[in-house]
């Protein structure tokens, strides 16, 4: 079985030439930057042959940490990047975006800040109609908010959008989470909407096996498919051990199939994405 972890963040040090981004970006998950080489030796450890990069909002919206691993380790790494949508020059970026080696999509956080607010002022329009015409897929961050992206996904059918951590927020640690999948299960009857089951351990305060989680997570699948619903760790924010965040799946949940697991694990987000390899290339 293919395991592709959906979401990894790494970074690199901040040094006056690539400072870190202040304000609205969150803070970095650790003091000490995870690397691609770390990365490499922590997924030889858990089991995990792929990971999709997803660049921090502290580096900005830079993309070349993420990049430079793919470009070295392409039968390991790809990427999806980040995209300054409030600067008017980006417009001229998404037509050539997956143009670029080794991208495969851009991801959008609307959770801090201004950018919460992008979702209502129409700062993010141009952008979800762009993404549509150059069928770019779309990973979108919006704790709290995913009755806005269901909208967004169901006036553009055409574009692929992947709800992340199944639009959970960390406000939501150690409380019930019912609520929140119920407005998520919402969005199951779209299409053109997936959702990535990842990082939920950092949304409940229990140890590994997280009990709590299991009803959710089978509620999300049976909604949802196991074809719409991609694993992922983020992995730099994990409160449990990478193989244990494997586990999880591929062990604890008794009501997923062998076939279930194969998709969830890592042929669902392959096939979203497109992520194919051909001589050691995406």
């Amino acid at each position: 079985m293919m395991i592709i972890d959906a979401q990894v963040h790494i970074w690199a040090p901040e040094t006056p030439e690539k400072p870190y981004a202040v304000g609205e970006a969150s803070e970095p998950h650790r003091s000490i930057p995870l690397g691609h080489d770390e990365l490499l030796r922590e997924m030889d450890g858990a089991g995990v042959h792929r990971c999709v990069l997803v660049p921090p909002t502290w580096e900005a919206d830079r993309n070349d940490t993420s990049l430079e691993a793919a470009r070295l380790h392409p039968d390991r790494f790809a990427v999806m990047g980040r995209l300054k949508i409030n600067a008017p020059e980006s417009r001229a970026l998404v037509a050539t975006w997956k143009d670029q080696p080794h991208m495969l999509g851009i991801r959008m956080v609307f959770n801090r800040g201004r950018s919460r607010e992008w979702l209502d002022d129409g700062t993010a329009d141009w952008f979800w109609h762009a993404a549509e015409r150059y069928d770019i897929p779309v990973m979108a961050f919006a704790p709290g908010a995913v009755t806005k992206l269901g909208a967004i996904a169901e006036r553009h059918p055409g574009l692929r959008m992947i709800i992340d951590h199944m639009g959970l927020s960390t406000a939501l640690r150690g409380k019930p989470l019912d609520s929140a999948v119920d407005e998520l299960i919402k969005m199951a009857r779209l299409t053109n909407v997936a959702v990535k089951v990842s990082a939920l351990p950092c949304y409940v305060d229990e140890a590994y096996p997280f009990p709590t989680l299991h009803p959710l997570i089978l509620r999300v699948v049976d909604a949802f498919g196991p074809q719409r619903c991609f694993w992922g760790t983020d992995l730099s924010h994990l409160p449990c051990s990478y193989r244990q965040a494997v586990t999880l799946f591929t062990e604890e949940l008794g009501f997923l199939s062998t076939i279930d697991k194969e998709w969830i694990m890592g042929r669902g987000i392959a096939e979203w994405l497109n992520w194919r390899f051909e001589s050691g290339t995406t």
